[in-house]
């Protein structure tokens, strides 16, 4: 938990936007936080090409990283040959990589002690939506009203990203990496990538992403992207719920970002951090041959028809759903 105000800041910094696929509501707001270290990346059709692209990055030790992320990510995997390839997974990796040797190699970042999450969700024009992810920032998935994560927590208390951090040198105390960083993989934070003979991948803290894919079908609704302020106060299954309510009464996906955040505000800093950080959420509407009119009226129906679910986990959808994408199986 990082130093807090007297007062939060709510201000809200609120966008929208709509492709023929996509439509989109974002929203971030300081919080009780000292300074707002969040960006984020929304991209309804990347220049002309049908593909979308929507980003979360939570900064930690200062805005730098998630704001150079949050600018030049995107373009470092949409502009790649290995996408234009056809290779959305490697151009996924390539891209998290490159953002830190981009970083490394600029003078202006030389002495910058920052890091960041990042959760990229890409839709490309074929309808499959990749989601790679580097951190505890997180994607989920509404079918049918269902909770479906579309990426995992990196936190160094896992038993796999223990066995990468203790390998390369370090230890986990606390449940941080040397006791100081809460997080096991992330862009930026080089103090902890700083073995000449380990390649980026083996380092105690990794931007390697897990990167999933998923065919979108006429059950899913819409990706929620969000930072750990949201889900440190919200499940995947209390954040999908939240929306279809909101849907149920109208309300528009930028607004329904804003109200969340409201949400999980704390009401006094007195919480063990929770609903006391920098918060970022970012809806994507998947319109599915619908205008935005006909998406929230069918959304609206559809809430009005059916009761809460139970969430699912992650492996059951993708199993399932990701089966005709043999060359994109779900990260081990």
């Amino acid at each position: 938990m990082g130093q807090t105000l007297s007062e939060p800041v709510t201000e809200k910094h609120t966008t929208n936007g709509l492709s023929k696929r996509v439509m989109y509501g974002a929203s971030c707001m300081q919080g009780w936080r000292i300074s707002m270290e969040d960006a984020h990346t929304t991209i309804p059709e990347y220049n002309g090409t049908l593909t979308s692209f929507f980003a979360v990055y939570d900064g930690h030790g200062g805005s730098e990283v998630a704001k150079y992320s949050g600018s030049h990510l995107y373009k470092r995997i949409l502009d790649s040959k290995a996408y234009h390839d056809g290779h959305i997974r490697g151009a996924m990796k390539e891209g998290y990589l490159g953002i830190d040797e981009d970083l490394r190699a600029d003078p202006q970042y030389k002495n910058v002690g920052s890091g960041c999450t990042a959760v990229a969700a890409l839709i490309t024009k074929d309808n499959d939506l990749y989601v790679a992810n580097a951190g505890d920032s997180r994607a989920v998935l509404s079918v049918e009203g269902r909770g479906i994560a579309l990426s995992q927590d990196h936190k160094p208390t896992n038993e796999k990203e223990t066995r990468r951090i203790e390998k390369a040198g370090g230890h986990v105390e606390f449940g941080r990496v040397n006791g100081n960083l809460a997080l096991s993989r992330a862009l930026g934070d080089f103090e902890f990538k700083a073995r000449p003979r380990l390649s980026p991948e083996e380092q105690m803290v990794t931007a390697d992403p897990d990167i999933i894919c998923h065919r979108i079908t006429k059950k899913d609704d819409f990706i929620i992207l969000a930072c750990d302020g949201i889900w440190d106060c919200m499940t995947n299954q209390e954040a999908v719920s939240f929306i279809r309510t909101e849907l149920a009464k109208r309300t528009t996906l930028d607004k329904i970002c804003e109200k969340i955040m409201d949400h999980c505000l704390a009401g006094e800093t007195d919480t063990n951090g929770y609903g006391c950080d920098n918060m970022t959420v970012v809806i994507v509407a998947l319109l599915q041959g619908a205008t935005s009119e006909q998406w929230y009226e069918r959304m609206a129906k559809d809430v009005d028809k059916n009761a809460a679910v139970d969430g699912v986990d992650l492996p059951n959808i993708l199993t399932e759903d990701a089966k005709d994408l043999p060359a994109a199986p779900p990260s081990p």
